[in-house]
């Protein structure tokens, strides 16, 4: 790599040392790196791009850049550095969905918080997988190339501004951030030292085949479908039927695991009405929580857990499946802008999208060389998840106990988040600082026994409880007001 200067750690200052200015910066000539912008930005108001949210931001080197790693790349990143009060840490953050945007908002907050910030795009622009037809380096720039890229460049800058390398180097994500994150822990484990991954699609085409299957088969056959109405009694009677277990009625269920609720108690005796189910929509209840499963009894993907109900996708008469679960097929299992979701068979094209799939799954358990190099990774993933299933990530982390051996929880341990649905939201406490949990675990040692969790109401915070490291739930002491993480304590299942 051209114009490389040794890195020089400067210990005992309350701020950086800066090494070039923000300017130089946009001089430096890198290997497959074009550097489009570097300027000084002041303190100030800052207009997150595509939305409304507006946060104040301190002072900081902003840096555009592109990397083109293959003839086929243009993979567009921003880097952020405090001018002041860098905390001496990189923090990279991850992507959600087809991805296709650079994620400022929780670039901000990472740069609040102190950390030199880095988010990319991917490699392309709209959020659809169009991208991909008749580009596979496009593909792999999605799947992994673009993170390592930017983790790799985005040292190299950092190192060049403050005169000195990251002493740590983070990265959090959530969703197709979680497969990055597990991507990076797998592929390149020398990237990051601690890595946080939430809900992670780590294996992106298996959650599209089963989200399309049982789009597919509602749209073809109505009787599986439930109305609104229906969807909220089946819920109610979820609730009813496992919210007792963990002895505290808060509208969703702390413990799914535990929860063995028959939809076969809510159908008709007779004729249908608003207050039970039909036969076919028993069916359909049954399928949504069963594994999805090819003709030859090949598992697609893992069901979901009972509570998640409110957040069924399901589709009604007219609608056509979103381009999150159809992409897959058109344009990369099929590569065919023009191909009709109708004629989408569970088994034939399953196994067309997996045959595509090296560069985007993350599911190797094989974590030897981050757990040795003394990385760290915390996962999460909230029960209520309408998306990825939570199963689906604890069969991923109990696939790593199994490939190493053991307890491996001086390195490993996952969250889950009752109420919570993808990535946030729902009706649990969805709130929590996982990026404080692991630095004062990469950083100090201090292992994460539980994570407070909290759930905000009208700008107000009305319920806190603590995450445990699973398989450990969080049980009431039976004293103390339920809205308290003080009255909940840690314990196995």
């Amino acid at each position: 790599m051209a114009n490389k200067v040794p890195f020089v750690l400067f210990l005992g200052m309350a701020g950086p040392v800066l090494g070039s200015t923000c300017e130089e910066i946009g001089t430096l000539d890198l290997d497959n790196v074009a550097i489009t912008a570097a300027e000084e930005v002041p303190a100030g108001d800052y207009q997150i791009p595509d939305s409304a949210l507006a946060v104040k931001l301190p002072s900081h080197c902003s840096v555009k850049v592109i990397l083109t790693p293959s003839a086929d790349s243009h993979i567009e990143m921003e880097l952020w550095m405090p001018s002041t009060d860098w905390n001496g840490k990189f923090l990279a953050l991850g992507n959600g969905g087809w991805a296709g945007s650079i994620s400022y908002a929780a670039m901000a907050s990472g740069l609040e918080e102190g950390y030199a910030v880095a988010s990319n795009d991917t490699g392309h622009k709209e959020y659809s997988a169009a991208f991909a037809v008749g580009h596979p380096e496009k593909l792999v720039d999605f799947g992994y190339r673009s993170m390592h890229e930017m983790a790799v460049h985005s040292k190299t800058i950092i190192g060049r501004f403050y005169e000195r390398a990251p002493t740590l180097s983070y990265f959090e994500g959530c969703s197709t951030g979680g497969r990055q994150g597990l991507m990076e822990a797998q592929r390149f484990p020398q990237d990051f030292d601690a890595i946080i991954a939430g809900a992670p699609v780590n294996n992106m085409f298996n959650v599209s085949a089963a989200q399309m299957h049982s789009m597919v088969s509602i749209l073809s056959d109505q009787s599986l479908y439930l109305p609104p109405e229906k969807v909220q009694l089946l819920h109610n009677a979820v609730l009813a039927a496992c919210e007792s277990v963990d002895g505290v009625n808060d509208g969703f269920l702390n413990n799914p695991m535990a929860c063995h609720f028959d939809p076969q108690t809510l159908q008709c005796s007779a004729t249908a009405t608003t207050d039970c189910l039909t036969p076919e929509q028993v069916a359909s209840v049954r399928q949504v929580y069963a594994p999805v499963k090819m003709s030859t009894g090949e598992e697609v993907y893992p069901g979901h857990a009972p509570g998640f109900e409110l957040g069924w996708r399901m589709l009604e008469q007219g609608a056509v499946p979103p381009t999150l679960q159809s992409d897959t097929f058109k344009y990369i299992a099929h590569q065919d802008p023009d191909w009709d979701w109708q004629t989408f068979d569970l088994d034939t094209d399953t196994r067309l999208a997996l045959a595509r799939a090296d560069d985007v799954s993350s599911i190797d358990p094989d974590l030897s060389e981050f757990k040795a190099r003394g990385g760290k990774l915390l996962m999460y993933h909230g029960w209520n998840d309408p998306g990825p299933s939570p199963y689906n990530s604890i069969n991923y982390y109990s696939s790593v106990l199994n490939t190493l051996g053991g307890d491996q929880s001086d390195w490993l341990r996952m969250f889950m988040m009752p109420g919570m649905g993808h990535c946030r939201g729902g009706i649990g406490p969805d709130q929590a600082n996982f990026l404080d949990a692991i630095d004062n675990w990469r950083e100090q040692g201090i292992a994460p026994d539980s994570i407070e969790s909290s759930r905000i109401q009208d700008g107000n915070v009305d319920m806190t409880r603590p995450l445990c490291p699973y398989p450990q739930v969080a049980a009431w002491t039976g004293e103390g007001s339920t809205d308290i993480a003080e009255s909940f304590v840690c314990e196995a299942q």
